[in-house]
Formats: structure tokens, C-alpha cells, sequence
């Protein structure tokens, strides 16, 4: 039985597809998982099961591109030869996907995103503020409609090998950016949260995590600040690399962004901070505990499920609100 599973997308909501898919894994050993995504995933996937194949699709490529492209995506999902079809992402290549499988006859099942349930918690008005179906619960759904039941385990699902560093001593790991400035702590708090950190333990060691270029800009300005900061861009040539840095720290603190859920998959503690978005939203981090969560209660939180949209407030309180010592606070326990 081979069982076809889709999800392209940003790296966080492909993140979170492991511990599910090591789950069905583990529990059916008799059936073969073939995990189609960006080729950055495939770190994820390689030695997560020996059931678990792999597959990565660049849709960057011009093959893929417009209408025409569809067939084409179409095509090199039919060539897996799938007895199933999980769609973990259901967007427009997927829904196509999923009606030529369905004209072919291979049973097909797609997540349910709950739409409804998304617009009553970021409406500004006769808001409903409580917490939806996590992402790994809507992933396990997918399965179940297929025939499959199994019980998702509590430990991480990656054990990555060495760092590609020696790390010594205490370190944490700071992953300051996100996609969307809805999810972005302010630069200045940020710094004040590490000059802290580093006057109550000098000794302290910490790493910047991120890769754009605004990331790599504030990098270098914050690794000038002394010693014992450094870009873990530095010494990570892959994503494999960068997991098994991550896992050697004491914790992480992260905004709701990709390298919130890296570091779940590797089950380092995460303190987590957010502003637009809500953790009621569903997209909270694998293994993540509520208390190391960081977030000031408003009326109009959260505006988005994603964080893309300008703040109605115009001076972005969710972010600005929360102190750096409340951060400091959370950090302390796992030093």
C-alpha cells in the first residue's frame, strides 16, 4: 500500500506534517509513506522511518508554472504510483491533483482548514476567542478519512546527529524574525533581552537563528555587541546542520515563525512569543508547553491567522506590550 502525502507551502506548516507522519509510520510499518514537498523538507524526511520515502518537488521550476503547469504537477505525483492520496495543503495545484486522482479512481483525502472557525477568532467584532483544532490534529484527520488510526507519541520525532560546532557550556538559540512584521518583536527589545541574559550569566553563549537578508543584516550588528553571540549561519551549510545546532540548546526563543517548529522537532524547549497571531489558532509548536508562551491579552488579538495584515491599531501593542524581562523570566528556568 503506498500513501501518497502533499504539502508544499511555507517551511513551519511543512514542519509540522513529521510528527504525523512518523506517527502513521511507526504504527503501519506495512504501508509505504511517500512525503511530497519543497526540496528544504527533505531534511525532515531522510531517516525518520524505513517506511518514509521522500520526494522533492522544486515548483519554482517553469515546468510548473501556470495552468499547463498543473498536468505537470499531476503527472510526477501519478508516476509515484500511489495507491491513496493525502492532501495536507489543499490549494489550487493540490485540488487539481486531487480531482484527476479521484478520475482515476485512487481514494483522495483533504484537510479541512475550517475557514469558519479561522474568521470568528480574528474578526474584530463579537470575536470568539478559543482554541481551534491544532495543525497536527487536522493533519491526523486526513489519515483517519483514509482508514488509518494511530496514537501521536509525546517525544520529538528528529534525533539529528552532531552540530557542526562544539558547543560548550550553556547556549540558547534566538530566532528574531518571521515572515509578516505582525509576528516580529521589536529589534531594540530583542537586544535588551539578550544584554540581559548575558549580564545575569556571563558565561552564556548564543545563537542567531534565521536567513533572509534583514536577518543576516541585524546579525551582524548584534554579533559585534561581544563575545559569545554568533550566527549559526556560520558554521550550518544545511538544514540538517541547523536542527542538530538547535537540539544542543538549552531552549530557543522564537516568534511564531519556521524555526519555532524546527526547534519542536527537536524537542528543544521553546519560549515562544506572540503578537498578531494567537496560539488558539491551532499552529502552536509539537511538544510546546503553555507556560513558556509570551503574549499580552487585547481585544483585537489576533487580527490574522498568519500575521500578514497591517495593524489596525497602527502601533502594533501586542508586540510593543510585552516586556523583555517577561521573556528573561521564561528563559531563566531552562538556564
Amino acid at each position: 500500500m503506498r500513501i501518497l502525502c502533499i504539502r508544499f507551502s511555507a517551511i513551519g506548516d511543512v514542519a509540522m506534517t513529521v510528527p504525523v507522519v512518523k506517527a502513521l509510520a511507526v504504527a503501519r510499518p506495512d504501508i509505504h509513506i511517500i512525503m511530497v514537498s519543497r526540496p528544504f523538507a527533505k531534511a525532515f524526511y531522510e531517516g525518520l522511518a524505513p517506511n518514509v520515502e521522500f520526494v522533492g518537488m522544486d515548483l519554482k521550476d517553469k515546468r510548473y508554472k501556470g495552468m499547463g503547469g498543473l498536468e505537470h504537477v499531476y503527472h510526477d505525483l501519478r508516476a509515484l504510483n500511489p495507491d491513496m492520496v493525502a492532501d495536507l495543503h489543499d490549494v489550487l495545484r493540490t485540488k487539481y491533483a486531487r480531482l484527476r486522482f479521484r478520475m482515476a479512481g485512487i481514494p483522495v483525502s483533504c484537510i479541512d482548514k475550517n475557514r469558519a472557525a479561522r474568521k470568528e477568532i480574528t474578526r474584530q467584532e463579537n470575536k470568539i476567542l478559543r482554541q481551534q483544532t491544532t495543525a497536527f490534529g487536522k493533519y491526523e484527520a486526513v489519515f483517519s478519512r483514509l482508514g488509518f488510526t494511530f496514537t501521536m507519541p509525546d517525544e520529538a520525532p528528529l534525533r539529528p546527529g552532531e552540530p557542526p560546532v562544539d558547543v560548550r557550556g550553556m547556549a540558547i538559540g534566538v530566532a528574531p524574525f518571521a515572515a509578516h512584521d505582525g509576528k516580529i518583536y521589536p529589534v531594540d527589545k530583542t537586544e535588551t533581552v539578550m544584554r540581559l541574559l548575558r549580564q545575569r550569566h556571563p558565561g552564556l553563549s548564543i545563537y542567531l537563528f534565521g536567513g533572509g537578508k534583514r536577518d543576516k543584516a541585524q546579525f551582524g550588528t548584534w554579533c559585534s555587541m561581544g563575545e559569545n553571540i554568533f550566527y549559526a549561519g556560520d558554521f550550518c551549510k544545511d538544514m540538517g546542520e541547523e536542527l542538530a545546532l538547535m537540539r544542543r540548546m538549552k531552549c530557543m526563543i522564537t516568534m511564531d515563525s519556521g524555526n519555532m517548529h524546527l526547534a519542536s522537532l527537536v524537542g528543544t524547549p521553546v519560549i515562544s512569543v506572540w503578537g498578531a497571531t494567537h496560539p488558539y489558532a491551532g499552529f502552536m509548536g509539537w511538544g510546546q508547553k503553555e507556560e513558556d508562551i509570551v503574549q499580552v491579552q487585547l481585544p483585537c488579538r489576533p487580527c490574522s491567522i498568519y500575521g500578514n495584515k497591517p495593524c489596525m491599531r497602527g502601533d502594533y501593542a501586542c508586540l510593543n506590550g510585552i516586556r523583555p524581562e517577561d521573556i528573561v523570566q521564561r528563559v531563566e528556568k531552562y538556564l
